[in-house]
């Protein structure tokens, strides 16, 4: 690379965590030129995200990297996937939530991949992996973005090889901000993040503890809970021989240094054991949303444009979404059979949902361990037992929210999205656990398992798939349309009997993302439109964020 050389690319994307790395994917993998600049070596031990949900292990499914996703995960595929909460390690049970974000290896009607439990940076590294044998995207971690300007036709970039002290400079007709909560992107765009700052601080410990796991008297658990006066917290195994332990700090007092962490550590867990902290990273629960999230050509995805508390395990998944939703639309824009109003529905579309899900975190984040505390709680007496039953009935009534949450995982929806053509019908009401499939223009399509066990997914095309169910002319009608449009369209004749009644059509229109666009028992008398529409050639009527 010359030191005046320009880059062009189609998209130049700032930042490799999760996001960045997730959209590369889906722009690669249609064929789009994508430059990934990361300014870090994304390299550590702190987990951060541990749970990759069953919306995002589809998508890694629909990438060819769900086994792999799998066979890296530090857990074995046998191992409970259940929350436990507990007076401390050596205590006494209190509640026991099982199949906890819905990781147990049995088959569901609902999804077509589990859960996995799985850190952060294991997850990059199976999606960098994936990235290599890309030839569209090129990765260049040591890249300091400096700025960007843009005009009607494009972005012109520059960031600095730290490694070589030389400033690059890169051409793009897309730049996306996917660089986190401080984002620099952000601050090119102008845009500002509004909300709640700083709820509580909290810090996080990773523990070299090869004894842990053998000594440890509960069952086994992805976390468990813990519940005392002394030292409340959250302990999880990571991976061999590694724990993380999590505790949040009282408004006014300090950060605990490594030797009083120790102490907190010894007294949470209810026995001394061999230990070393390996890393401490203290962090700030946020519930915010940027007031905007595109500026013309320049776009924010992830944690630069929406934060939230960590309970549930929503914020590298809603990321992984805004990745693939940004993706589908500037690759369908870029090749010509998207529309101007494609990319305009980004916020539109995904607005809503962050709102959602954040409302969801922020009222998990409110009920913590210490929100458990009872007298007599750890007492080996009959007061002792009483004070933990209710306790336990307290948490599994409370707690259910956070932990079976499907829900909020899938059911969140586009309905009234400009890109979807209204039914007449509502989609199902927002509840967090109580998750309804339905083909409702704008909901994600309802999974079945066809006779083969294929998942009906594994046949939705790259870009737009017509079911259809039942006899009926009209599908080449559809095809034909689409054809004249230049949208590329995959036509599906599922084998299988309930999907008439599942999708409540004969004909259903699914977007790339495997969110429905639309459905009728008929062609509808303007086909064209239709088409138009659904591709981002109709003007989108802006609404108040």
């Amino acid at each position: 690379m010359d030191k005046n050389e320009t880059i062009t690319t189609d998209v130049l994307i700032v930042g490799a965590g999760p996001v960045g790395l997730s959209l590369a994917i889906e722009l690669a993998s249609r064929g789009v030129l994508c430059m990934l600049i990361e300014q870090h070596d994304r390299v550590g031990l702190q987990p951060r995200a541990k749970t990759t949900n069953v919306r995002s292990m589809s998508h890694m499914r629909r990438w060819g990297l769900a086994e792999a996703i799998r066979q890296a995960s530090p857990l074995p595929q046998d191992f409970p996937r259940n929350v436990i909460f507990a007076t401390r390690l050596f205590g006494h049970q209190l509640a026991l939530f099982d199949n906890a974000f819905y990781g147990a290896r049995a088959r569901d009607e609902r999804f077509n991949e589990p859960a996995e439990w799985i850190p952060q940076y294991v997850v990059e590294a199976v999606l960098r992996e994936r990235l290599r044998t890309l030839p569209e995207a090129v990765v260049c971690f040591n890249a300091r973005f400096d700025g960007a300007a843009q005009s009607a036709h494009g972005v012109a970039a520059e960031f600095t090889d730290l490694k070589a002290d030389r400033q690059i400079h890169v051409r793009a007709k897309y730049l996306v901000g996917a660089d986190g909560s401080t984002s620099s992107v952000r601050r090119v765009t102008g845009a500002c993040m509004k909300g709640q700052h700083a709820y509580a601080r909290n810090v996080n410990v990773v523990l070299q503890a090869p004894q842990l796991s053998a000594i440890n008297p509960q069952a086994k658990a992805l976390m468990y809970w813990l519940v005392n006066t002394e030292a409340p917290g959250i302990i999880a195994p990571l991976e061999r021989d590694k724990w993380t332990f999590g505790i949040q700090i009282p408004n006014g007092e300090n950060v605990p240094d490594e030797r009083e962490l120790g102490d907190k550590i010894i007294r949470a867990v209810g026995r001394d054991f061999d230990f070393k902290i390996a890393v401490t990273d203290s962090w700030a629960a946020h519930s915010l949303l940027a007031d905007d999230y595109a500026s013309g050509r320049i776009l924010l995805a992830g944690d630069a444009c929406h934060l939230h508390p960590p309970m549930g395990g929503y914020g590298m998944n809603m990321g992984i979404g805004d990745a693939v939703d940004l993706g589908w639309k500037i690759a369908a824009t870029l090749q010509g059979w998207g529309g101007p109003a494609l990319l305009a529905s980004y916020e539109q579309e995904r607005r809503p949902v962050h709102r959602f899900v954040i409302e969801e975190a922020v009222s998990n984040y409110a009920v913590l361990t210490d929100r458990f505390l009872r007298e007599n709680l750890e007492r080996d007496s009959p007061e002792g037992e009483r004070a933990r039953s209710a306790v336990g009935e307290e948490i599994l009534k409370t707690k259910v929210r956070e932990f079976k949450s499907l829900g909020v995982v899938l059911g969140c929806n586009y309905s009234g999205s400009p890109l979807t053509i209204p039914d007449g019908t509502s989609p199902p009401d927002a509840h967090f656990g109580n998750y309804q499939p339905s083909a409702h223009p704008g909901c994600l399509a309802p999974h079945a398992w066809l006779a083969d066990d294929s998942s009906l997914y594994d046949h939705f095309g790259r870009a737009f798939t017509l079911l259809v169910m039942g006899a009926g002319d009209d599908a080449d009608r559809i095809a034909i349309a689409a054809k004249r449009r230049g949208v590329p369209l995959t036509v599906f004749k599922p084998d299988h009997r309930g999907l008439s009644d599942l999708y409540g059509a004969r004909y259903v229109l699914i977007r790339p993302d495997q969110h429905v666009a639309w459905r009728g028992q008929r062609a509808p008398a303007g086909i064209d439109a239709m088409i138009g529409r659904v591709a981002g050639f109709a003007p989108v009527v802006a609404e108040p964020a």
